[in-house]
């Protein structure tokens, strides 16, 4: 998982220079010749951020922050500033946001809300990050126990955590995310997780304005801004606004058609809890530049990422900057 496939290659052009001796007469000294100037190196471009492809003088550790996705918890604060958001699909036919934050961190975070089973089987390719949530089911507790991350939720961080004024619980509780990583100085630092990115899009795209993806209580509309390089985001008929400001959106949004049925999970209500599997293969579409392309996705295990490729078998490469993966199924769960 840690092969970091890069898209274009900067290529070097080294000059060569003769010079030819003249003379003005056959007993006369060849004049010398002055030496060529030795061309200067290209200078060597900053590396890539694994998750975004922009440029990053290091790489730091990596946060997982579980958000609400209703109604109740909008407008939510600091998913502008993610790397990746992952929508998975939970009881009710509703969706929660798992945000992942490394190359920048937001001031505030949240609304925080519960984790689920499908996150521990996600968060494994990051190797040990960070977790920030406000609690899970009681019989997933050994599950959350033995898995690969570091707990800051609001029980192991409280200190790290606030409620809004001007909010109704359990939709207030936010999350301070400098204070969050301070709690887990030994969170994995961001490495490959088999994105690939590229200024251009590659040829093979179709055009489109906008994409819509629903899940049994909820629908998301994609559409594509020129003016700002964004799909727009919009849900259940309404824009998707930031507390921060302007509509949610990135430059990438990958349509990720996965296999969903229950798990030996519920909530109070009894609903069941959908598991994602995010790990074998499928098929989906990657949103980029305004073109909708066609993919096939491949994870092999859930220590390793997930790579997308085009009909020819090349990588599928996205556009800088942050990216949503849309965990959702043809067949969604039922509430």
């Amino acid at each position: 998982m840690r092969a970091q496939r890069l898209i274009g290659v900067t290529l070097g052009l080294g000059a060569v220079l003769a010079g030819a001796a003249c003379s003005s007469d056959g007993d006369a000294a060849p004049a010398a010749q002055p030496q060529a100037a030795a061309a200067s190196p290209s200078p060597t471009p900053p590396p890539e951020h694994p998750f975004t492809g922009r440029p990053v003088a290091q790489r730091r550790p990596v946060l997982a922050v579980k958000i609400e996705n209703t109604s109740a918890g909008k407008p939510q604060m600091g998913v502008r500033s993610a790397d990746i958001v992952y929508v998975e699909q939970v009881e009710g036919g509703l969706t929660r946001l798992m945000a992942i934050f490394s190359s920048k961190l937001p001031a505030q975070v949240g609304p925080v809300r519960s984790a689920r089973i499908s996150d521990l089987h996600i968060l494994p390719q990051f190797g040990k990050p960070a977790l920030s949530y406000s609690g899970v089911q009681t019989k997933m507790i050994p599950y959350v126990q033995k898995a690969s991350l570091f707990d800051v939720s609001d029980s192991s961080a409280p200190g790290a955590y606030f409620r809004a004024p001007g909010r109704y619980a359990p939709y207030n509780l936010f999350g301070t995310p400098r204070k969050l990583l301070a709690k887990a100085s030994q969170a994995a630092k961001a490495d490959d997780i088999g994105f690939v990115f590229s200024d251009e899009p590659p040829a093979g795209g179709v055009p489109q304005k906008s994409v819509r993806v629903r899940y049994p209580a909820a629908r998301f509309e994609f559409t594509w801004a020129e003016a700002q390089k964004r799909w727009l985001v919009s849900q259940d008929g309404k824009k998707d606004m930031a507390a921060e400001g302007g509509q949610q959106g990135a430059p990438t949004i990958v349509v990720q058609w996965v296999k969903t049925d229950r798990s030996e999970f519920h909530d109070f209500t009894g609903s069941y809890t959908p598991m994602v599997h995010t790990v074998g293969k499928g098929t989906g579409v990657v949103l980029r530049d305004g073109m909708a392309y066609k993919v096939k996705w491949e994870r092999p295990s859930e220590e390793e990422g997930t790579t997308y490729t085009m009909a020819d078998g090349t990588p599928m490469p996205f556009a800088r900057g942050q990216v949503w993966v849309v965990l959702a199924s043809r067949k969604p769960v039922a509430p």
